[in-house]
């Protein structure tokens, strides 16, 4: 990993950062002007009037509400009812719509049992046939994440959620078999995070962990996806008969989702929207930084 590649990394988790940017004049605007290519605005009428474009060309959806890191369970709560309006304002079934969830912003790091009840109420409003996918956190805080799904799951909810795993973390394989044996279905990423311990270091290391991941999920005929824009990992497990969808981040290489639209492999689109963008794009700016 390049050490600018780190850097902005560190600087996407960064508050001082984002409010010395914000203070410039001027330079809330530029960034927003920057971010919009990969953000779908910020309230839920954009968002959803992205995902219809997106519905109409072929592609499925995953609307996401930004936030994250949220430690009051007021507040909490009241991101949970904001995603129920939002599950029952998405285009009626067949359409091809879920959600998308990182659990801090529902105060996982605060009251994990309250978390676990606010994703299954999230993931209640969904007609069947619909997920709620909840994103991949640092490593840290993987172990609750995955206790509060696995426990959502075993409320009877297990085809109203998916989860994201990183490929990079050394316990991934042995979370990505809890998650199947569930019934919950899998969306594979590559890592997120720059992380201290327990990961794969990022390039091969990481691009090898990946491919056997994705193999093992498709020899076990599992419900998942591949999330990666990397072409050669996603050519290969598509040779394998792997993922049923091809997932990708709004605004990155839509050419290629196109392409595979043509060629008939199922396409979902990661449709992110809200007023806490900032944090968002500098991630996507890290990982512009690399392969």
């Amino acid at each position: 990993m390049g050490l600018d590649r780190a850097v902005l990394f560190r600087l996407a988790t960064s508050e001082r950062f984002e409010r010395a940017v914000r203070a410039v004049p001027g330079g809330e605007e530029l960034s927003r002007r920057a971010a919009s290519r990969y953000v779908a605005g910020q309230g839920s009428g954009e968002a959803l009037t992205v995902a219809g474009r997106l519905l109409a060309a072929g592609h499925g959806v995953s609307v996401d509400l930004f936030g994250e890191g949220v430690s009051d369970v007021g507040t909490a709560a009241g991101v949970a009812e904001r995603y129920r309006s939002l599950a029952a304002a998405l285009p009626p079934p067949p359409a091809d719509a879920w959600l998308s969830v990182d659990l801090t912003h529902l105060a996982l790091d605060v009251d994990p049992a309250g978390t676990a009840d606010r994703l299954a109420a999230v993931a209640g409003a969904l007609p069947p046939g619909r997920r709620v996918q909840v994103g991949a956190e640092d490593a840290a805080r993987t172990g609750a994440v995955w206790g509060c799904v696995l426990d959502v799951a075993g409320r009877g909810l297990a085809d109203r959620l998916g989860a994201t795993v990183q490929a990079n973390l050394l316990r991934s394989p042995g979370d990505v078999d809890a998650l199947v044996d569930a019934g919950v279905h899998v969306r594979l990423v590559k890592g997120a995070y720059v992380e201290r311990s327990g990961a794969h270091p990022y390039g091969e290391p990481t691009d090898v962990a990946y491919l056997r991941l994705g193999a093992h999920l498709a020899g076990r005929r599992a419900q998942w996806s591949m999330a990666t824009h990397d072409g050669r990992l996603r050519e290969a497990l598509l040779l394998l008969g792997g993922a049923g969808t091809v997932e990708q981040l709004l605004g990155v290489r839509p050419d290629v989702l196109a392409d595979l639209r043509r060629r008939g492999v199922p396409t979902r689109v990661y449709v992110p929207y809200g007023e806490d963008w900032f944090r968002y794009w500098m991630r996507r700016l890290a990982e512009s930084r690399g392969a």
